[in-house]
């Protein structure tokens, strides 16, 4: 059975201690999403990227920038 497809949030990052830190601060806000690899839709410096559900784009790019988490792109792409 295939799997469903979805729009989804993908966060890229130009280093891994971005991606890592974006993973930290979204626990701790109890905010969804996890780490995964970069999709080849998504240009990044880093090999890993934040996927989360779209509706949380805007919360996500104020608590990284409050945070100081520099990225390197907000993308929605179907996976």
């Amino acid at each position: 059975m295939m799997r469903q497809r979805q729009l989804c949030l993908v966060v890229a990052f130009h280093t891994t201690a971005a991606a890592m830190a974006t993973e930290a601060l979204c626990r701790r806000l109890g905010l969804a999403g996890k780490l995964i690899s970069v999709p080849r839709q998504v240009t990044s410096d880093c090999g890993i990227a934040w996927s989360a559900p779209p509706e949380l784009r805007e919360i996500l790019e104020a608590r990284l920038a409050d945070a100081g988490v520099e990225t390197a792109g907000f993308y929605e792409i179907v996976v």
